[in-house]
């Protein structure tokens, strides 16, 4: 065989071993995925794919926010969830005039490298976290964010603090 040509076939080789070894979810990484919003409930569908249903609760106390997601799989297959770095998820607050006033993420580091996480039929992801933040009275709208690229999903929750 032509070593000129050897070179690049075996370049060419390394590049389809190094790509083969992604998930078929990886391949198939969808942005149009939509999220509907209920209240606190809501369900992501990948188009041609299984949905995923979602709950957000918001525990305000005087000096700290809780925060609870919980992402579900309803269905009896398992669904990979694609992450695009090693921060899956994303907490904030908005005050009553849409200006951010906390954000669980900032000043945290995560891994920048792609992340799958495996749910099982029927299992659910729960997530929690708590932030020491004193917000003053008023109304407030956490928003979690499951920052999946193949299944995102974005609640919203309305709370008073008085």
């Amino acid at each position: 065989m032509n070593s000129r040509l050897l070179i690049p076939l075996l370049l060419a080789g390394a590049v389809a071993l190094a790509c083969g070894t992604r998930s078929h979810s990886d391949a198939a990484v969808s942005p149009t995925a939509k999220s509907t919003s209920v209240k606190s409930a809501s369900v992501a569908i990948k188009p041609g794919g299984a949905p995923i249903a979602s709950e957000f609760k918001v525990r305000p106390h005087p000096k700290a926010l809780e925060f609870a997601l919980a992402v579900t799989n309803p269905t009896k297959k398992s669904v990979e969830l694609v992450f695009p770095s090693g921060q899956e998820y994303e907490f904030s607050v908005m005050d009553s005039t849409g200006t951010e006033v906390y954000r669980w993420g900032t000043g945290r580091m995560f891994t920048q490298s792609l992340q799958n996480k495996l749910l099982d039929g029927g299992e659910t992801l729960h997530i929690e976290e708590r932030a020491e933040k004193s917000l003053p009275s008023g109304t407030y709208i956490a928003v979690a964010t499951l920052r999946s690229t193949n299944y995102p999903v974005e609640q919203r929750f309305s709370f008073q603090l008085r």
